[in-house]
Order: C-alpha cells, then sequence, then structure tokens
C-alpha cells in the first residue's frame, strides 16, 4: 500500500515525430522570408494607390505572420498528460467529497427505460466511494414504467457492478459496452463470464422493452414490489401525485438510488 501511495497521480509524455513538424515549420519561415523579401523589391515608385496597396498588402502579410508564430510558438513542444484515476482513490479515498448526480427524464416513449437505465447503471459503475456518492433519477412525466425499468436494473447491477470492477470494463453503459466488444477469448475476461453477463443484460432489456410496448405494468409484476401501489388508474403523465421511492442496491459497498417523480 505504501508503495502505491508513492506512485505519481499523473505522467507528461512528449508527442512523437516532433523533428518532422519542425521542418515543416521551418519550410514555412523560409517561405515567409521570400516573400517579404519580394514585397520589399518591389516597393512601387509611382502612383499612391499602388503604394497604399503594397502596404495593405504588407500589413496583412505581417498580421498573419505573427498570428502563425503564436500558434507555432503553443505548438512547437507539445505533450500530453495521463491521469490515473484509480490511484487517486487509492491514495484520497477518505477525503473525497460526497458527491450527487442527477438523472433527468420525462416521457418513457420519447426516452426509452432503457437508455435511461444504460445512463444510471453507467453512473453506479463509477470508480468512486460508492458510500460517498447519491444517485437522483428525476422523472416529470411519473410513469410506472421507468420505475419498473429501474427495478430491473437495480438487481441486474448486482452482477454488473463487481464485472465492471473486476475487469476494468470501459465503458459502463452495458449498452454501449455490448454494442462494440467482442467476446473474448484470452484469459483476462473468460469467456463464459462475458457471454453470462450479456445474456442477463439482453433478459433484462427484453423484459423492459416488453413492458414499454405493452405500455402497463401486468398484474404479476405490479405484485414484486409495493411501490407500484402508489399509481392508480387516474394517474397519468399530466396529472399524478408526488411519489418519492428509494432502492438500496447492496454489493461489497452500499449504493443508494433515489427515484424522484415531480408533480
Amino acid at each position: 500500500m505504501a508503495e502505491k501511495s508513492n506512485l505519481p497521480l499523473f505522467e507528461t509524455k512528449v508527442f512523437k515525430n516532433r523533428l518532422i513538424f519542425r521542418l515543416y515549420t521551418l519550410s514555412i519561415v523560409i517561405s515567409i522570408c521570400f516573400i517579404f523579401y519580394f514585397r520589399i523589391l518591389h516597393f512601387p515608385d509611382s502612383k499612391t494607390a499602388e503604394k497604399l496597396a503594397w502596404l495593405g498588402a504588407l500589413f496583412s502579410e505581417l498580421w498573419f505572420t505573427f498570428y502563425w508564430f503564436i500558434g507555432i510558438v503553443v505548438r512547437w513542444n507539445p505533450s500530453y498528460r495521463r491521469t490515473f484515476k484509480d490511484r487517486l482513490s487509492q491514495r484520497y479515498g477518505n477525503v473525497l467529497p460526497g458527491i450527487d448526480i442527477f438523472v433527468c427524464t420525462a416521457d418513457p416513449v420519447i426516452e426509452p427505460p432503457t437508455m435511461v437505465i444504460n445512463t444510471v447503471l453507467s453512473i453506479m459503475a463509477y470508480n468512486y466511494p460508492s458510500e460517498k456518492m447519491s444517485l437522483y433519477l428525476s422523472d416529470d412525466g411519473g410513469s410506472n414504467l421507468t420505475f419498473y425499468a429501474l427495478l430491473e436494473a437495480s438487481r441486474f447491477s448486482k452482477e454488473w457492478l463487481p464485472f465492471c470492477r473486476n475487469f476494468n470494463i470501459e465503458p459502463r453503459s452495458p449498452e454501449a459496452y455490448f454494442r462494440k466488444a467482442v467476446e473474448p477469448l484470452n484469459n483476462s475476461l473468460g469467456s463464459n463470464e462475458w457471454s453470462s453477463m450479456k445474456n442477463l443484460y439482453e433478459d433484462m432489456k427484453k423484459r423492459i422493452e416488453s413492458v414499454a410496448e405493452l405500455g402497463r405494468i401486468p398484474d404479476d409484476i405490479r405484485e414484486q414490489h409495493k411501490g407500484f401501489l402508489e399509481w392508480d388508474t387516474a394517474s397519468s403523465r399530466r396529472d399524478h401525485q408526488t411519489i418519492l421511492q428509494v432502492l438500496h442496491i447492496y454489493d461489497k459497498k452500499l449504493s443508494v438510488l433515489v427515484f424522484l417523480l415531480h408533480q
């Protein structure tokens, strides 16, 4: 642990092929010198209008040369910094501040519940002390479809969050990850675990989309959680009471997900 605390939080590296860039810059400098040499040799001797045109061209070239020079100074010695986010949490985990993250939605048709819960799951998978992070989902439409999707996500998160931590998954939105990732063939991420996780996600996604297409929560699902009792036959997107639901999601660490519906 002591060795990890002494590791730098970031490293600075210079870009390669700087010589090519500097040779290219030198060629531009030589070209600019030729332009000014040409301008001095062809100074007009007679008409005032020609002299004014010559001065205008000269000042324009001087201005653009100065502008180009400022840009080259900034890019002459380029470098980039790579930060180590894991080291930051290891070293300063005890003093990191508490944060509140809000995810807002309003219509389960325009903003499908699967898209909303992917946002929620990616935030929950942040490499940040879970006891210092509170996540709030605000649904101005007051849809029980969104609440159902969130309930499914809370169950899936018990598998997804350890999967992200154990294998350093990026991106941490399951939809984005499985869209671009291919089944691994190496030992760093077992193909069985990968396939099992993908099947869990696809099954959850199908259940959510089936209920969303139906447009209502089936009776057998309503019986699974008492939170559905907050919605009655008179509730609608434009007319509903204020509903507050809290889902506790347990894993090796505690994450609390608060579901807010505004009237």
